[in-house]
């Protein structure tokens, strides 16, 4: 029945030392469907304004970070989840050391 699914007990033991000065990702699960990396960000560093060509899931797990969604500034904290459509221009920077879930849509859901 366990390949049936996937099941992690602690997202934040997957990357056991926050990084003290940069960012670290670690992809958590990949199938043809969606793609969901874990990423440590030190404080103060910062995923600079991108974009992803498919609709992507942020959840944030531990810590404090500013985003930019579009045109708009807000803060995320451990329990804060958003959505966002393919091409949304966003950017990520960590107030204090954050722990960040980022699923990555790839085909139909």
């Amino acid at each position: 029945m366990a390949d049936q699914y996937t099941y992690i007990s602690d997202l934040t033991a997957l990357i056991v030392d926050l990084p003290a000065d940069s960012i670290i990702s670690r992809t958590v699960y990949n199938d043809e469907r969606v793609k969901v990396t874990l990423f440590a960000f030190a404080a103060g560093q910062e995923l600079t304004e991108h974009t992803a060509s498919k609709p992507a899931v942020l959840q944030f797990v531990q810590g404090e970070a500013r985003l930019t969604l579009g045109t708009d500034k807000v803060d995320a904290k451990a329990g804060t989840w958003v959505h966002m459509p393919a091409n949304l221009p966003h950017s990520v920077r960590a107030q204090t050391p954050t722990m960040m879930l980022l699923s990555l849509m790839k085909g139909e859901v």
